[in-house]
């Protein structure tokens, strides 16, 4: 069975079954990887560092998305 076999099967269902099938699809793909957690982190700490130590200014949040 080809990946396009697969997607007319998954077409022939009711939206909200095709809406379950891909929400189950995205979740296998949405797992941890803890080097990419790891590499997060200390990218995390490392701004932090550099905001508490007056190096960096922060940016309103505002500024960054408007007012909603």
């Amino acid at each position: 069975m080809t990946t396009q076999d697969i997607v007319k099967q998954a077409l022939q269902l009711e939206p909200a079954k095709r809406f379950e099938l891909v929400e189950e699809i995205l979740h296998s793909l949405d797992q941890p990887d803890p080097a990419i957690d790891a590499v997060w982190l200390e990218e995390a700490e490392r701004r932090l560092a550099a905001y508490r130590a007056g190096k960096v200014k922060g940016i309103p949040a505002e500024d960054v998305v408007g007012k909603l």
